[in-house]
């Protein structure tokens, strides 16, 4: 009996340490989500990061840091959201980040398009988008004429993405979705798509 009980109090003695430890926490959700504003680094900023990139608002690497680049993409989702503008991530802008994980319910227009997988791994293909960034899911190359660099958008079953590159093949209503391995982009092929322009 007295095994049982140590047993059970060091469960709990246990438990309790690892509640008290900042960053660790018992079914940790969004009210304990610390605020994260610029300078700041590690596993958080890149949950933010992710967050970002996948509605289509950040470009960038993630790696962490939480610099002027990451700050410009909270801003840009803080005013789509209708939040302070403010660039500092606090309890309510990561709240607003874990959901517009879903598809978009609101959008400018939509457009008919003919759609090509491609990646940085490709023969003949560069690493890094007309933008500069590592090229990688989440970005795709358009005609600026027809969607401007920079604009957010939604393709159903690939999901957010940013215009950040162009192609000399990439003319009227035609798009380049990139994927982070050359068999995903195989495997994609060419295909008609609707894509939602978000901005």
């Amino acid at each position: 009996m007295r095994n049982t009980f140590v047993k059970v109090f060091f469960v709990f003695s246990m438990l309790f340490a690892a509640a008290s430890i900042p960053g660790v926490g018992l079914a940790a959700g969004p009210q304990e989500q610390p605020t994260i504003t610029i300078g700041a680094r590690g596993d958080q900023v890149r949950i933010v990061q992710k967050y970002l990139a996948d509605g289509g608002f950040y470009a960038g690497e993630i790696d962490g840091i939480f610099g002027p680049v990451t700050a410009k993409a909270v801003k840009d989702f803080q005013r789509s959201s209708y939040l302070p503008v403010n660039g500092i991530v606090d309890k309510e802008t990561f709240i607003y980040l874990g959901r517009a994980a879903g598809e978009p319910s609101r959008y400018s227009r939509s457009l008919s398009m003919r759609a090509s997988g491609y990646s940085a791994y490709d023969p003949g293909n560069g690493s890094y988008t007309y933008g500069g960034n590592f090229l990688r899911k989440g970005l795709v190359a358009v005609d600026p004429a027809v969607i401007p660099l920079g604009t957010r958008l939604y393709i159903p079953g690939y999901g957010y993405a940013r215009a950040d590159d162009i192609g000399g093949a990439i003319k009227g209503e035609r798009i380049d979705l990139a994927f982070d391995s050359h068999y995903e982009a195989l495997n994609f092929g060419v295909q008609r798509v609707t894509v939602y322009i978000l901005d």
